[in-house]
């Protein structure tokens, strides 16, 4: 056993031998490139050697890769999906917003060829239940609002108020079954009722006699009878005209002038009559407090001089 692991005396001449050689092979071959042949022969033995080695350490490389791309993927494709839901929701809102803004437009433009009072107001609720066309809107008692007051959108008469609150109304609209609408024909003047159906939005005429001339594309307006709408105010234009056999009155339906179930504003006109009206009795008001503040006054003074006159 001693002799196996005994340090041979030589060994640091034999160490001090083998690094000189080397350094001298490698100037040789760093010179003259004596070993050039010797090393393309090595690699080409080595090569296949090095190739079995690397594959596993490639293929662990390429799974790693692999899932680390198609996480982040599918990271990416969620976050994608989540910036484009919102951009739509954004979009949807601009749109929105435009639609608004031209109905605002359009709006304005029909209030300026109304020559009554009118003021804007808001949707607030549309009433859901079944053949019952009513929306709320957010004026009241306090902006003037009453009972019977005609409203309109950018494009023809909508309805009329049937209640008031202090703060919003109640407006029963032209396509409602209880609505009636005294109409009459831009073409040539024949006069009817025209009366909601409940559903699609659509209006009928009501007891035509088959004698009247009524044809489709008639445009119908009001015609200022029955005292609640102003006459020349859009109402609808009749799409279909039947005759039925044997039958006393003909069949008339018309699609309403104003977008019943678009539009989020409405005017309220204040008809000159009804203006005039709450002018007389604003100022009559104004008359009586004045009279009963005078008539306290002079009641006031008699009473003043009663007092200074008691001592003497």
């Amino acid at each position: 056993m001693k002799e196996l692991f005994r340090r041979s005396p030589f060994l640091g001449v034999r160490l001090l031998v083998f690094i000189v050689c080397s350094c001298v092979l490698m100037t040789l071959d760093h010179q003259f490139n004596y070993f050039g042949r010797f090393r393309s022969v090595l690699s080409l033995v080595v090569a296949p050697m090095q190739y079995l080695v690397d594959r596993p350490v490639e293929f662990i490389r390429w799974v790693d890769t692999s899932f680390t791309t198609q996480q982040n993927l599918l990271v990416e494709n969620a976050q994608l999906r989540a910036r484009q839901l919102l951009l739509y929701a954004k979009l949807q809102k601009v749109l929105a917003l435009e639609r608004e803004n031209e109905q605002l437009k359009a709006l304005l433009r029909s209030s300026s060829n109304i020559h009554e009072k009118v003021t804007v107001a808001q949707l607030l609720a549309v009433d859901l239940a079944p053949y019952t066309q009513q929306i709320v809107i957010d004026k009241g008692e306090r902006d003037g609002v009453y009972v019977g007051q005609p409203v309109l959108d950018a494009y023809g008469v909508m309805g009329q108020v049937i209640a008031v609150g202090p703060i919003n109304s109640r407006v029963l609209l032209i396509t409602d079954p209880r609505s009636a609408i005294p109409v009459q024909n831009n073409r040539n003047g024949n006069r009817a009722i025209a009366s909601g159906l409940g559903f699609d939005g659509v209006l009928e005429l009501i007891n035509v006699p088959l004698t009247t001339d009524f044809r489709k594309g008639d445009y119908l307006i009001t015609s200022g009878l029955g005292g609640h709408y102003p006459p020349g105010y859009p109402v609808g234009v009749i799409n279909n005209v039947k005759l039925p056999p044997g039958g006393r009155f003909t069949n008339i339906s018309l699609t309403p002038a104003a977008h019943v179930n678009q539009s989020r504003q409405v005017l309220l006109v204040w008809p000159k009559k009804i203006k005039a009206e709450q002018t007389t009795e604003n100022q009559s008001t104004k008359t009586t407090g004045k009279s009963t503040k005078a008539e306290e006054d002079t009641s006031a003074t008699e009473l003043d001089q009663s007092d200074e006159m008691e001592p003497q």
